[in-house]
């Protein structure tokens, strides 16, 4: 779509299959110039591999984290019982779910990543704004999942050093032995990233038993430590399921659902490998709300049981398996916290941000240039204050994220879904002057959209602690619903836009007579 309608279409050079997935017509040059590099070009048919197994397994890999373990155990730290924790989370991978499977419809059919999904809607250079927007918050979860690793490997080796490790001199409030771990973990790290997709797929497959064993361990571990399974499920909630429980309900499921509103966004960087679009269709329905209800259910039990045991709820895996005095079991628990947060951390918080800031500059930033990238701004976000409480990561920075990127998917499905029935032309997505270069390569509706969404979700949000007071004061009654406003507010605003007379773009139905699929 364009702003002026151009006064010759160029041939289509794509084809569709019979079973609707679409590629560059055999033997046509790829798209090439500023806007594309090999990483960013549709994965071609024959690339397209990972079935439904490989989808599930990357679900159970990156939902069988420590982040996840947190989300849960946070609720009963902040007063919920197990029912309460189990409910909120397993309601909100639902709700999450729809965006999901919508935005990745375009991973298999078209083979394109996230930021170039993106062009259509905001334009061949306006994508860099939810790329970067998305970008940035992958380097925030990136930074908490390595100081997570960070930990598991600060009191791994305290335990079998001693406290010649643990009681070291102090760094910016932290034993420098700590700042080491974390380095050593966020090394790790790089070096798998580096090795490719398929190194990470391969590893997403054998890391998500490994974990699941894990909790499973954990669990029994502290049910025989508070005498059975009774005092686990007998923690009373400290909220009841009267008003006070409602009132922490709506801003804890907006927290849940901003939990993988990234995913929602960027899951064509993994969809565009799929075999087909039942491969993705069933690999995340089956993958993401079972796994995340069930970990939720491990994690809030052996929460319960700390309380149970220790008088007070533990909420961080780490801390709670450096309580054991059995050196074996405290080894296994804090390598299954490694391989978990491995698992996610590469997966979800290096991938989709590599593609992102190499669509920002194409011909300098390959995938692996944008991965470094990524990895030193995961360290200047300071992503140790973010996980220092259960309340600020909770409702500060989940709800935060959520709210922005709700707003971006809103607009992602509004355009490809409603406006043009997903389709979409593959090289118009990478040419100067296309259907989707509107104004400069801007689409200001898009951006207008974004950005009235973002202040109506996020606006009345109390941003502490990472900084004091509201933004928009007025807007505070809307905060607790900040992913569903944003979505919401998006959704509805671009489609106004696009579909006013005088600003009407080039219809994609055009697109389509002139031998797009």
């Amino acid at each position: 779509m364009t702003d002026t309608a151009p006064t010759a279409i160029p041939p289509s050079t794509q084809v569709t299959l019979p079973d609707g997935r679409v590629e560059l017509a055999p033997g046509s040059p790829p798209p090439s110039g500023p806007y594309a590099n090999e990483d960013l070009l549709p994965v071609p048919v024959e690339g397209r591999t990972w079935t439904t197994y490989n989808f599930s397994a990357l679900w159970v890999g990156m939902a069988h984290n420590t982040a996840s373990w947190t989300l849960a155990s946070g609720l009963i730290a902040v007063g919920m019982d197990w029912k309460q924790a189990v409910f909120t989370i397993a309601l909100a991978n639902l709700i999450v779910l729809a965006p999901m499977l919508l935005t990745g419809h375009a991973g298999p059919r078209y083979g394109i990543p996230f930021p170039v999904f993106a062009r259509a809607s905001f334009g061949i250079r306006g994508a860099n704004l939810p790329a970067v927007v998305r970008a940035l918050v992958a380097c925030g979860w990136f930074g908490i999942q390595t100081w997570i690793g960070g930990e598991a490997i600060y009191f791994l080796a305290g335990k079998l050093i001693g406290d010649g490790w643990t009681g070291a001199a102090t760094v910016g409030g932290y034993a420098w032995t700590m700042w080491l771990s974390f380095a050593i973990f966020w090394a790790l790290q790089v070096a798998i990233i580096y090795r490719g997709m398929e190194t990470i797929r391969r590893f997403e497959n054998w890391a998500a038993p490994f974990v699941l064993v894990g909790a499973f361990v954990m669990l029994w571990w502290m049910a025989d430590k508070a005498g059975g399974l009774g005092p686990l499920f007998d923690q009373p909630s400290k909220l009841g399921w009267g008003g006070d429980f409602w009132k922490l309900f709506w801003p804890s499921l907006m927290g849940m659902i901003g939990f993988w509103s990234t995913l929602s966004l960027n899951i064509p960087d993994f969809t565009r490998y799929g075999k087909s679009q039942k491969a993705q269709t069933r690999g995340q329905a089956l993958g993401l709300p079972t796994t995340m209800t069930l970990f939720a259910f491990l994690s809030v039990m052996v929460t319960s049981g700390s309380q149970a045991v220790y008088g007070e709820p533990i909420w961080d895996p780490v801390q709670l398996a450096a309580k054991t005095d059995n050196v074996v079991g405290l080894l296994f628990a804090l390598v299954t916290v490694l391989v978990a947060t491995l698992s996610v951390n590469i997966a979800a918080n290096l991938v989709s941000p590599a593609f992102d800031f190499s669509n920002v500059a194409p011909r300098k930033v390959s995938f692996r240039t944008g991965a470094l990238i990524t990895s030193v701004l995961a360290v200047l976000i300071f992503p140790w204050k973010l996980y220092s409480d259960p309340q600020g990561y909770i409702f500060t920075w989940l709800g935060l994220v959520g709210g922005l990127l709700g707003t971006v998917a809103g607009i992602l499905i509004a355009d490809y879904w409603i406006l043009r029935r997903a389709r979409l032309h593959l090289v118009d997505l990478y040419r100067r002057g296309g259907r989707y270069w509107y104004g400069g390569g801007w689409n200001w509706r898009a951006v207008l959209a974004f950005a009235v969404g973002g202040v109506l979700a996020i606006g009345g949000a109390d941003f502490h602690p990472l900084i004091e007071g509201r933004p928009v004061p007025f807007l505070e009654p809307l905060a607790d619903y900040g992913w569903a406003v944003g979505l919401g507010t998006s959704l509805v605003l671009y489609l106004t836009l696009m579909l006013l007379p005088a600003t009407r773009p080039h219809s994609e139905a055009d697109g389509h007579r002139a031998g797009q699929p």
